[in-house]
């Protein structure tokens, strides 16, 4: 899941959904030992229907929910104080690339009799990737919570103004590449560029094209870099001679993020996340922004996806227990609310985020009236999804990349040399895990 843009805000109470959540006739027959849970999540945007179904929980529970939302560095700040000793929230949010830390430190409640006890949470229903992200030692130390895919969104008043045709479900790279171009040229003098993507953009930008390419980021086992696969190598080179051109320089996109470059009108197109619907569904000029399917790589160049690749990383977040908290009980049921089929459905009807429940995410596509984001689950049909890779000190090799690849994106000529560098980087990182 991305971490761009979230607004710090602590907010609590909100109106309650008529339709009852699992975990909420189960709660009446139980006593809890506190009357408040606390929950910290890092995405404003989710706010308001995460406090809905919390609500409806809290009516039946009679445990109220305050769910506090936190910048996405002092988030991290503020679990790491919990952890040296200090107050981890009841209830939280965690991503792949600090899991197994806290897995396996013994902060995290482990679920396993809580789930064997609880009627409506069954793993099997579950992605199976978003489980294990979240299992260490045999354990379950959080339930899914959503998953994600990556699709393509555009400006069409920036088409329109230059006369390129819309994005489709059917472009390749290539097809991206010309239309960057094109957009590039005839927008140098408007200060107008094709397309963006900075070296922090992963999962939503360049390692879809590795996978695309059929390289990898990581090994199965998680032992070893693919950084300099050969495959990894011609798909990083492939974006540096083919997309980098149609970008603003590095250096610019460092000081100003590529989403925000998108909403000020001077980049035509980008790759980005089902995560950031809310962003561009509420932004000002939401009426010119539209979506199509991530483009595929074209291998045998006959230009149908049938005998290409379409790639998509996907990721998905846990709600996890403190370990220490007053009533782990109580704390699982609410996470209980959230993840099961009733809570899951409800999510995606609020357009909080697509599902972690197989099944429970058709109402995501139809959640933004006037905005047609049907390209996220239309790549689950047709695309190949990819779990986001990741390992312990998952932060540490992507904080080499963030850094290690700036040479790679201002010198595109380096693009291999940088790729097996960043190899020998990551290398050094998995083999201290």
């Amino acid at each position: 899941m991305n971490k761009k843009n979230f607004v710090a805000v602590v907010m609590s109470g909100a109106l309650a959904f008529s339709a009852m959540v699992p975990g909420a006739a189960f709660a009446e027959e139980k006593s809890y030992s506190t009357n408040e849970l606390h929950v910290a999540i890092w995405d404003n945007n989710q706010l308001a229907g995460l406090q809905q179904i919390a609500d409806e929980w809290s009516e039946t529970s009679g445990v109220k929910v305050q769910i506090d939302v936190i910048t996405w560095n002092e988030y991290w700040t503020l679990l790491e104080a919990g952890a040296s000793g200090g107050e981890l929230p009841d209830v939280f949010w965690m991503h792949i690339n600090e899991a197994q830390k806290y897995m396996a430190s013994d902060m995290l409640l482990n679920m396993n009799d809580y789930i064997e006890a609880d009627d409506a949470i069954d793993l099997e229903n579950y992605y199976e990737g978003i489980v294990n992200i979240y299992r260490y030692d045999d354990k379950q130390f959080a339930l899914p919570k959503d998953h994600d895919t990556i699709a393509l969104i555009y400006n069409k008043s920036i088409f329109d103004k230059y006369g390129v045709d819309y994005p489709t479900d059917d472009w390749t790279w290539d097809d991206y590449c010309a239309a960057a171009a094109a957009i590039q040229e005839a927008g140098a003098a408007d200060g107008v560029y094709g397309t963006a993507m900075n070296t922090n953009d992963g999962q939503d930008g360049w390692y879809n094209f590795i996978y695309d390419f059929g390289g990898k980021l990581i090994s199965d086992d998680n032992k070893t870099s693919g950084m300099d696969d050969e495959n990894t190598i011609a798909g990083m080179t492939y974006l540096a001679e083919n997309l980098f051109p149609s970008m603003p320089a590095q250096d610019l996109m460092a000081v100003t993020d590529p989403d925000v470059m998108f909403l000020s009108g001077i980049v035509g197109m980008m790759l980005q996340g089902s995560w950031m619907v809310n962003t561009f569904y509420t932004a000002e000029n939401s009426a010119d922004y539209a979506w199509a399917e991530i483009p595929y790589y074209d291998a045998n160049g006959n230009g149908t996806s049938d005998e290409g690749e379409r790639c998509s990383l996907y990721n998905g977040l846990g709600w996890a227990v403190a370990a220490n908290t007053a009533d782990p009980q109580a704390a699982f049921d609410l996470v209980s609310a959230f993840c099961s089929e009733e809570g899951q459905l409800k999510q995606s009807e609020l357009g909080v985020t697509m599902a972690a429940y197989k099944g429970a995410s058709d109402a995501f596509a139809n959640a933004f009236e006037g905005m047609d984001i049907s390209a996220f689950l239309k790549v689950e049909e047709n695309g190949t999804l990819i779990q986001h890779p990741a390992s312990r000190y998952t932060t540490a090799w992507e904080g080499g990349f963030t850094t290690g690849l700036i040479e790679a994106w201002q010198h595109l000529e380096k693009m291999a040399d940088v790729c097996v560098e960043m190899a020998a980087m990551m290398n050094e990182v998995l083999a201290s895990e």
